[in-house]
C-alpha cells in the first residue's frame, strides 16, 4: 500500500507562503522561549516545503526604541554598534538548532525606513493619522520624556503594583502611562513631571477600522483562504473583549520625542515612530531585503518583492507569543489594511515556556541558556523533539523539566524510533551484504509465511494522512504520539521476529539458506518501517533525516510512504550511529547544578520532586527502567526493573506555600523513618500541585512517594522526595492533578509492592 502524503485537500495546488516569527529585541541573547517559537515555526515550514510548497521565512532584529538607546549609552557605544554586536551572535543559535530561516535582517535598515514611512504617509493620506497635544511624563533627572516601559506604578484597573506604563501583566488591561497610580521613573526613581508634547496617533477608533477588525478577527472575513479560522479561539475571545460591543477603541500613539533611537517621521523634526509601529514593518523589510539581495531568486522565486506581495496567492502567516497579541491582531492588520498592503492570512499564537513549573528567570535559577545547551554538546534535535512532543495549536504554556526531557528523548526518541534502525541495520549489513529487499518483493509470495510486517506497513499507510493533517494544524504533540505508536508496532514486530536469534544460528553454519532469507526479510521490513517513520519525523529531526537519507542512498525523502518506493533491491551504504542518549550530567550542567551535585548515597534516598511537577535537575525515577525496556521492546519492563523503584506510603504532616514558587507547595512527609534516637525523621518535598490543592486540605492525608531517588538542592531548599500524582492520559495538567491516596489502614513507611 502506498500513501501519498501530499496536500490532501488540493494536491495539485502549490501554496506560496510568507512566514514570519516575532522579531527579538536586540538588547540580549536568545532564551528558551525564542527557541521554542523558532523551532515551532521551523517544523511547520519544513513540513510545508516537504509537501512541495514554496515557503519564504524571514525574521530580523528589533533594534529601535529607548531601551536600546539607554543600554548603548551605558555601554559607551552608539546604538548601531550595540545592535550590531547583538546581531553577530544570532547565527550561532540559528545554525545550531537547524533553523531554516531564509533571511535575517534588521529594523535599523534602509528597507524598513522606506516601508515604515510609506505606510505612515499612506495612512495619513487616507485620513487615519491625527495629532494632538498630550500631557506626558518627563523625568527631570534624566532630562527626557519617559517611554511607557520606563514608567511603573499601580494598574488603574486592578491595582497591581509595579506595572509598566502601557499594559498590566496581571489583568491584561491596556492604558496610557498617565493612567497609572503613584508612577515613578525606572531610570532614576524620581516622580515624573507632566509636560506637554504634540503626538501623532493612528485613528484605531475610526468606525471603519473597528468594523474591519471585527470582520477580520471573527466575522465574515475571519477565515483564511483554506476555510479555517485565522485566529485561535482564545485569541478571538480576547479581541472581542478589546473591541467591545460599543465599538469604542482608543487611538494609538505612534510617535516619540527626541532623544530617541528610531525612524524619523517625515517632515516632523524631532519626532520619531514609536518602535511598535516600525517593528512589525520589519517583517516586510526583511522580505524586501531577501528579494533585493537575490536570495529569493536563488530559492526559485522569479517575481519581485512588489509582485510577490501583490499576488492573490501569497499567504502571509505569523508565529508569535501571547504577550504581543494586541499589536499583531489589532494595530498591525489595521495599519496594513488602510495603507493598501496585504493583511495577514493567519496569526498563530503560542504560550510561554516554564521551567519546572516556574517562569523563566535567570535570577531565580529557572532559565535555560540555549547557547550553553549547544556548548555542552547536547544534541539540538533532542530539544526540537522534546518541544514538538509538547506543542499544540492552542495558546498554552509548556513546561520543561529535566526528568521529562530525559524520559521523552531516551525512552521514546532513542528507545522506540532510533532503536529500530540500531537493532536491524548491522544484522542486514553483516549477514546480507546490506541488501534491502524492496517493498514489492516483501509483499509478494516470496516472503516468509508469517508476514506480520505487512500489517505494520498498512497501519503506517492508514495513519499517514491523519499525521499530515496534524502537522498542518500545528498539532505537533499529537503527531509525535501517533508516530511513536507506529514505532511501538514496529518494535513489537522486531521483538516477535527476533532476527538476532536467526543471526546467531547463521554465525554457526554456512548452510541455512532459509534462515538467511528470513533474516533479510525481517530486517528489510523493519528498516522500511524506520524509513517511513523518518519521513514523518523529518520536519522535527532534519539532521538525523539527512543522515538516514545518506545511508539509504537517496537525495531527499519526499513526503510520501513508502519512503523508498522502488521495485528493486537496494544496497544500503554503511550504517552510522544516528543519535546518543541524554546524559544526566549534561542536564546538571545545563541547570548549573553540577558543582553542587553529590554522589548518590548507598542507602536509597528520594529525589527532589515528583510526577506532580518535577525538579529540573532531578534524575527521572524511571530512567533505568525506561532505558532497559526500550532496548528490548519500547513497551515492557521486567519485574527486576520494577523492584528498583522503592515506593512508600507517606503521611503529609504539613503543607505550605513556597515564596517565589508559583506552582509549588512544600510538603513535610512522614515516611516511617526514625533518627538515631528513635524520633520520627521527616522529609521535605517540593511539589507542583499548588493549582489543585490548598495546603490546609492536604495535612493528615496519606499518599505515595518514591523513596530511592537522590536528594537535590533547589533554590527553595533541599527536596527529598517524589510525590506521585495523576493527570490526563497525555501527561498534561489541564484536566487537573490528583495525588495518589492509599486505602484506609495504610501506614506511613509501608512499601508499595
Amino acid at each position: 500500500m502506498t500513501a501519498d502524503l501530499t496536500h490532501s485537500a488540493a494536491p495539485d495546488t502549490k501554496r506560496r507562503i510568507f512566514v514570519t516569527t516575532a522579531l527579538p529585541y536586540a538588547n540580549g541573547k536568545f532564551h528558551l522561549g525564542h527557541m521554542m517559537e523558532y523551532i515551532q515555526a521551523d517544523i511547520w515550514v519544513r513540513f510545508q516545503r516537504m509537501r512541495g510548497h514554496e515557503v519564504h521565512w524571514v525574521c530580523a532584529d528589533d533594534t529601535h526604541g529607548a531601551p536600546i538607546m539607554i543600554a548603548a549609552e551605558k555601554a559607551g557605544k552608539s546604538p548601531q554598534e550595540f545592535v550590531a554586536e547583538i546581531a553577530a551572535t544570532r547565527r550561532e543559535y540559528l545554525d545550531g538548532f537547524h533553523l531554516s530561516i531564509d533571511n535575517w535582517h534588521s529594523t535599523d535598515s534602509l528597507e524598513n525606513v522606506e516601508l515604515a514611512q510609506d505606510i505612515y504617509l499612506k495612512l495619513k493620506a487616507a485620513g487615519f493619522i491625527a495629532t494632538k497635544t498630550i500631557e506626558q511624563f518627563y523625568d527631570p533627572v534624566k532630562g527626557m520624556f519617559l517611554p511607557d516601559r520606563y514608567i511603573k506604578g499601580e494598574c488603574p484597573k486592578c491595582g497591581t503594583k509595579d506595572q509598566y506604563g502601557d499594559s498590566c501583566e496581571n489583568c491584561g488591561a491596556v492604558y496610557a502611562p498617565t493612567d497609572l497610580k503613584n508612577p515613578y521613573s525606572t531610570l532614576s526613581g524620581a516622580a515624573p513631571k507632566m509636560r506637554s508634547s504634540e503626538h501623532f496617533f493612528f485613528k484605531l477608533s475610526d468606525p471603519k477600522c473597528v468594523e474591519f477588525l471585527r470582520e477580520w478577527t471573527d466575522g465574515a472575513n475571519g477565515l483564511d483562504r483554506h476555510g479555517k479560522k485565522r485566529l485561535q479561539s482564545e485569541i478571538i475571545a480576547k479581541t472581542k473583549e478589546w473591541l467591545g460591543e460599543d465599538g469604542k477603541m482608543g487611538d494609538w500613539d505612534i510617535s516619540r520625542d527626541a532623544p530617541y533611537f528610531g525612524i524619523p517621521i517625515p517632515d516632523e523634526p524631532g519626532k520619531y515612530f514609536y518602535v511598535w509601529l516600525d517593528a512589525p514593518v520589519g517583517y516586510l523589510a526583511s522580505l524586501k531585503n531577501y528579494f533585493e539581495t537575490g536570495k529569493a531568486k536563488a530559492n526559485g522565486e522569479s517575481r519581485t518583492f512588489a509582485e510577490f506581495m501583490a499576488a492573490d496567492d501569497t499567504e502571509q502567516i505569523h508565529f508569535i507569543g501571547k504577550d504581543i497579541v494586541y499589536f499583531h491582531v489589532l494595530f498591525w492588520p489595521a495599519m496594513l489594511k488602510y495603507s493598501g498592503y496585504k493583511v495577514p492570512d493567519s496569526v498563530n499564537v503560542h504560550g510561554f515556556v516554564t521551567v519546572s513549573g516556574e517562569k523563566m528567570s535567570k535570577s531565580r535559577g529557572t532559565g535555560i541558556d540555549p547557547l550553553k545547551y549547544l556548548q555542552l554538546g547536547m544534541n539540538p534535535e533532542w530539544l526540537r523533539y522534546y518541544l514538538a512532543a509538547k506543542l499544540n495549536a492552542n495558546v498554552e504554556d509548556i513546561d520543561f523539566t529535566a526528568e521529562d526531557f530525559m524520559a521523552r528523548v531516551n525512552s521514546d526518541l532513542i528507545g522506540k524510533f532510533v532503536n529500530i534502525a540500531s537493532r536491524c541495520a548491522r544484522l542486514l549489513s553483516s549477514h546480507c551484504n546490506g541488501e534491502l529487499l524492496s517493498r514489492s518483493l516483501l509483499a509478494s509470495g516470496n516472503a516468509v509465511d508469517d508476514r506480520k510486517y505487512i500489517q505494520v506497513f498498512e497501519q503506517i499507510a492508514a495513519n499517514a494522512k491523519a499525521i499530515l493533517s496534524l502537522y498542518d494544524a500545528r498539532e505537533f504533540g499529537k503527531a509525535i504520539r501517533s508516530i511513536m505508536a507506529l514505532a511501538d508496532q514496529a518494535n513489537r514486530f522486531v521483538d516477535e521476529a527476533a532476527p538476532w536469534t536467526i543471526a546467531k544460528r547463521l554465525s554457526g553454519s554456512d548452510d541455512l539458506s532459509s534462515d538467511w532469507v528470513a533474516l533479510q526479510q525481517i530486517c528489510s521490513a523493519a528498516l522500511h518501517m524506520f524509513f517511513d517513520l523518518t519521513v514523518m519525523l523529518k520536519p522535527v529531526l532534519p539532521s538525523l533525516a539527512e543522515g538516514v537519507e545518506k545511508w539509504a542512498g537517496v537525495d531527499s525523502f519526499a513526503w510520501q510512504v513508502p519512503a523508498l518506493n522502488t521495485d528493486n533491491t537496494t544496497r544500503l551504504n554503511a550504517f552510522a550511529h544516528l543519535m546518543s542518549r541524554v546524559d544526566e550530567k549534561q542536564l546538571d550542567e545545563l541547570f548549573g547544578l553540577l558543582p553542587e551535585a553529590t554522589e548518590k548515597a548507598t542507602k536509597p534516598q528520594p529525589a527532589s520532586k515528583g510526577a506532580s511537577g518535577g525538579n529540573a535537575a532531578t534524575k527521572p525515577a524511571t530512567q533505568g527502567l525506561q532505558a532497559n525496556a526500550s532496548e528490548k521492546s519500547g513497551e515492557f519492563i521486567s519485574i527486576d526493573d520494577f523492584t528498583k523503584i522503592d515506593l512508600r506510603i507517606a503521611k503529609i504532616v504539613n503543607a505550605e506555600h513556597v515564596e517565589g514558587g508559583d506552582k509549588l507547595l512544600r510538603l513535610t512527609l512522614d515516611v516511617g523513618e526514625t533518627d538515631a534516637s528513635g524520633q520520627p525523621k521527616l522529609r521535605h518535598v517540593f511539589s507542583g500541585i499548588k493549582s489543585a490543592y490548598a495546603p490546609e486540605n492536604l495535612v493528615g492525608q496519606m499518599t505515595v512517594v518514591v523513596a530511592n531517588l537522590a536528594p537535590r538542592k533547589m533554590k527553595f531548599g533541599m527536596s527529598e522526595g517524589m510525590v506521585l500524582a495523576a493527570s490526563d492520559k497525555d501527561g498534561n495538567n489541564a484536566s487537573g492533578l490528583y495525588i495518589l491516596n492509599p486505602h484506609a489502614g495504610a501506614q506511613a513507611g509501608m512499601k508499595v509492592t
